[in-house]
């Protein structure tokens, strides 16, 4: 399959009902609309093929975008390849679950990952953060620095409450992720979680919501999901 016939494809599976949802979430035109699951069989037809991946982000169209990171090869990109994926992902959807994603199947994933955080960009932060998340749901405990992720929780207890709004969800879920699924600081996020308590999104909204990473990781633990790891990161 080529550039054309892939466009065409997405647009065929694009339904009105799933292009609102999309843009509720922050998605603009042009986009499809297409359910993910539904893009699976033609990921199966093209596997791996970064060429491909490159024209289908270049496009700008949403759809296309996450369809680019299916079937991107994560370790043929170089940082300079991330950044400028990350200078179009213009809204959570993008960055979190398809730069970051992408990403954490790549070699340099951490190198990457941490620039991020400390960039005080708004999305970059929120993508260096889910990128972990990625990671430390999937790949073994001992590929991590204990004493780096332990530092990094400290960071979050620290920072989460004054940080921008979509580093505050990535942040809270990161301590979620350690809780869950990064056994040797399981204790470590309990409390961390606790001590940083509730924390407060959507402040613009009529109502505002909490996220409570310590209620969550509790929830794990009666559902017997300590040590959880994903097979495989992306779909």
């Amino acid at each position: 399959m080529d550039f054309e016939m892939i466009m065409r494809e997405l647009e065929a599976l694009g339904k009105e009902r799933t292009k609102k949802i999309y843009i509720s979430n922050g998605a603009h035109e042009p986009l499809f609309g297409v359910a993910t699951g539904n893009m699976k069989p033609i990921a199966r037809k093209i596997k791996i093929n970064q060429p491909l991946a490159e024209q289908l982000y270049a496009t700008g169209n949403y759809d296309a975008m996450y369809f680019a990171g299916v079937i991107a090869d994560p370790n043929a990109m170089t940082k300079a390849d991330f950044e400028r994926w990350m200078d179009t992902a213009y809204f959570y959807m993008l960055s979190d679950f398809v730069v970051a994603v992408t990403l954490a199947e790549a070699d340099i994933a951490q190198e990457v990952a941490d620039h991020w955080i400390a960039s005080d960009e708004e999305l970059r932060m929120s993508a260096g953060w889910s990128c972990y998340c990625w990671l430390l749901g999937n790949r073994p405990d001992h590929e991590f620095s204990e004493s780096k992720i332990a530092s990094m929780l400290q960071t979050v207890k620290n920072t989460i409450h004054d940080s921008p709004e979509r580093a505050k969800y990535a942040m809270n879920h990161f301590i979620y992720t350690v809780g869950t699924s990064y056994l040797p600081l399981h204790d470590k996020a309990v409390e961390m979680a606790k001590a940083v308590g509730p924390v407060e999104v959507q402040k613009d909204k009529a109502k505002s919501k909490f996220l409570n990473a310590s209620e969550n990781i509790q929830k794990a633990v009666v559902k017997g999901q300590l040590g959880f790891k994903r097979k495989h990161v992306r779909c």
